[in-house]
């Protein structure tokens, strides 16, 4: 038998049912809050800093070759910082370097094993302007004793384009370093700015880096794939400066130093430090 309902009963389930969706529309709200920030934290961009320092007559080619990777890391997203000759002084450097995913160095290279007295301070670092607005013939170099001062963010990397000394290559117009030499500079090289927290330093004296920002952009390769997807190296040794670091390399052409096992898609999901 059907029961008809009066107007006080119907009355009475329309109350209960606006609520109960009032209720659902509140509790859709708390959640929308609370999972707001986690969705705007992974959104943050990558952090690149690209430095040029004094490199006198060849400055202007070598701001040209940043620029592209500047505009390059742009495409992917990436929250791109230019430090650029005659301003480009430690002061600015260091400030801007802090938390940075990847670090990006065009200039003039001071390694070791060299012709030249050895020093922490001068050797294995940044050739930057010694003070600002005063041309591009204006180097002072900042070795491995100022790098451990810059900190990076977790599974940082770091880019060193058209240096002496970083892949074990020497000067132009001096003699080619024996295999020990070249092996010893690449491992020194590379351990300051592993001391920064970078967990990869990639050495392209010669060529272009932009394979590398399309490989840690757009791939869930492993560093040393990243390498190789540029062109590879011919030999491999454990680093003797950076315990648990590994370095393949085509001696005085290119390198890659650190912990090549993580990936691209570790280095994107690190985030930034504080």
């Amino acid at each position: 038998m059907r029961v008809v309902e009066d107007g006080a009963q119907r009355a009475s389930q329309r109350n209960r049912s606006g609520r109960l969706l009032a209720l659902i529309a509140a509790i859709l709200a708390v959640t929308a809050l609370i999972l707001a920030p986690t969705v705007a934290s992974a959104a943050s961009p990558t952090k690149v800093v690209i430095v040029v320092g004094p490199v006198e007559g060849t400055t202007h080619q070598y701001i040209v070759d940043a620029n592209a990777l500047a505009r390059q890391a742009r495409s992917y997203g990436a929250d791109v910082t230019t430090i650029y000759s005659p301003n480009a002084t430690w002061t600015k450097v260091k400030a801007a370097a802090r938390g940075a995913n990847i670090l990006i160095y065009l200039g003039h290279g001071n390694g070791s094993p060299s012709p030249y007295p050895y020093s922490t301070m001068t050797k294995n670092g940044l050739g930057l302007n010694a003070l600002a607005a005063h041309g591009n013939s204006n180097v002072k170099y900042y070795g491995s004793a100022y790098m451990k001062l810059i900190h990076l963010a977790p599974n940082a990397v770091v880019i060193l384009n058209h240096l002496c000394y970083s892949a074990g290559n020497s000067e132009p117009g001096r003699k080619a370093p024996t295999t020990l030499v070249a092996k010893q500079r690449i491992d020194n090289y590379a351990a300051s700015f592993l001391k920064t927290g970078a967990r990869a330093v990639f050495a392209e004296p010669k060529g272009g880096a932009g394979y590398i920002l399309t490989g840690l952009f757009t791939t869930s390769m492993s560093f040393r794939q990243v390498f190789k997807s540029g062109g590879g190296g011919t030999i491999s040794y454990v680093s003797k400066k950076t315990p648990g670091a590994t370095t393949i390399a085509k001696l005085t052409v290119r390198a890659v130093t650190g912990f090549l096992d993580i990936t691209a898609a570790d280095f994107r999901t690190a985030g930034a430090t504080p």
